[in-house]
């Protein structure tokens, strides 16, 4: 099974229209009604959102005039792995750090508190 994901391209769309500075966009997101503040802004230019009102996306493709394709681009991430691969806990042949510290007992050094 293919794991899909999907690329977050805002950043990109708005220097393509000129727009560098994302405290730009409160103000032409204020007069389609979106009211959000300077580090939400920033936080949806600069980092993937997990979740996004469809009101702030179809404002922000008023504001950019551009699609959802535009903003959004579908990325496959490859196959799906087994449960053990996921993790890392199938017990394979590399043996954990814990382990190797307690078979060479190497242990943290004590601290001092002092007055």
């Amino acid at each position: 099974m293919n794991v899909l994901g999907y690329e977050w391209r805002l950043r990109e769309v708005m220097a393509a229209a000129g727009m560098f500075s994302t405290t730009k966009l409160i103000p032409l997101l204020k007069e389609r009604g979106i009211t959000l503040s300077t580090s939400q802004v920033y936080r949806l230019a600069a980092e993937k959102p997990e979740r996004l009102n469809m009101h702030v996306l179809v404002a922000l493709m008023d504001i950019l005039d551009c699609t959802a394709d535009d903003l959004v681009r579908r990325v496959e991430l490859g196959t799906a792995a087994t449960p053990s691969e996921a993790t890392g806990t199938d017990g394979g042949s590399e043996p954990s750090g814990t382990s190797v510290l307690r078979e060479k007992n190497l242990r943290p050094k004590r601290a001092q508190i002092q007055p």
